[in-house]
């Protein structure tokens, strides 16, 4: 039998002031749901998970940060089509 936990994970909020979340704070979502370390492991495991822990966090932030410039460049291209190149500009700018 399976528990909503064991299929969702323990639930949890996460808020942020005066906008949205950094792409870091996104990062740590995705690699806090992806690698989880316990506190049982060999002590030995348990520094090479948190390594590799350590190591998918900076990858995962490059490409969030990447996706992020992406949608910019998009949505910067689609409103310069709907006619608005000073509202792009100073979007892309930002």
């Amino acid at each position: 039998m399976f528990t909503a936990e064991g299929l969702i994970g323990s639930p949890f909020v996460v808020t942020s002031d005066n906008g949205g979340h950094s792409p870091e704070a996104i990062a740590e979502l995705c690699v806090n749901r992806l690698i989880q370390i316990s506190d049982k492991a060999h002590p030995v495991l348990r520094d090479q998970a948190h390594a590799f822990r350590d190591q998918m966090l900076k990858v995962v932030v490059h490409y969030v940060k990447m996706a992020m410039e992406e949608d910019r460049a998009t949505m910067c291209a689609k409103i310069r089509e709907a006619g608005f190149p000073d509202l792009a500009s100073n979007l892309r700018r930002l």
